[in-house]
């Protein structure tokens, strides 16, 4: 069960497709408010699958998820609306989630269908944005913006929901050198869990202490992300690697 400390609890979660494919196999798993967690594996591990089922997007027979205390459960229509208000998921692809004339309106987007007006969407659009250093952007068409500034649009689109968890997939994905660093820096002053779902384990050391390997539906290895990265032998045997010349 989850209280207070905790922004998600997973238990006994399994999981097949229709097809039979049998993606997870009983996965138990804590995170603390605040922390943030590599989510490391190899392709096809289910590390998507996982994190589809904290917003309900996937749902399962067997094993239960909590988020901020509260059960995921397809069920209950209106939990399940609060449940995806917690759980802000930044695609990989900033174009996925960006489709409004500005910048502002996308962000504006999620705050406004829940509600939100005048004044007090305003003052969030541009939070959102401040956050992310995009606040000078806001009248702008996205599509003008470069790769590295749609990046930081997407996650001001999900800040906006003031969300429970972040999640992250492949944050520093298609990034120059200098936008990398930039979205570590911007990552590293949100006070907010977050999922780090990433093959890049240099940038999933920088950014995240606590690391987990999902490897054949399962949790192989759960630990600080330094120490899991110099084990060679784990990183090996679930075909996970660091670039040449890397060093811990």
């Amino acid at each position: 069960m989850s209280n207070s400390e905790n922004s998600l609890v997973i238990e006994e979660l399994a999981f097949a497709y229709p097809d039979g494919n049998q993606a997870l196999f009983g996965v138990n798993l804590t995170i603390k408010r605040g922390e943030r967690v590599a989510l490391l594996g190899p392709n096809g591990a289910g590390k998507t699958t996982l994190v589809l089922h904290l917003n309900g997007i996937l749902s399962s027979g067997h094993g239960r998820v909590f988020v901020a205390g509260k059960l995921v459960d397809n069920e209950d229509k209106e939990s399940l609306k609060q449940i995806r208000s917690k759980v802000g998921i930044v695609f990989q692809d900033p174009d996925d989630q960006l489709f409004m004339p500005t910048v502002g309106q996308d962000v504006a987007f999620g705050p406004y269908n829940m509600g939100l007006r005048n004044g007090d969407l305003t003052k969030v659009v541009e939070d959102s944005l401040s956050l992310v250093g995009m606040l000078e952007y806001k009248d702008r068409p996205p599509h003008h913006l470069s790769f590295g500034q749609r990046r930081r649009v997407a996650v001001a689109t999900v800040l906006a929901m003031k969300p429970e968890i972040l999640v992250l997939d492949e944050p520093s994905s298609n990034l120059d050198p200098a936008s990398r660093r930039e979205l570590v820096d911007i990552l590293r002053s949100l006070d907010i869990t977050m999922i780090m779902v990433t093959h890049d384990l240099p940038y999933a050391n920088e950014l995240c202490e606590r690391a987990l390997i999902l490897s054949g539906g399962v949790i192989a290895a759960d630990g600080k992300t330094t120490e899991l990265l110099k084990d060679k032998e784990l990183l090996k045997k679930h075909r996970l690697e660091l670039p040449v010349g890397f060093t811990l």
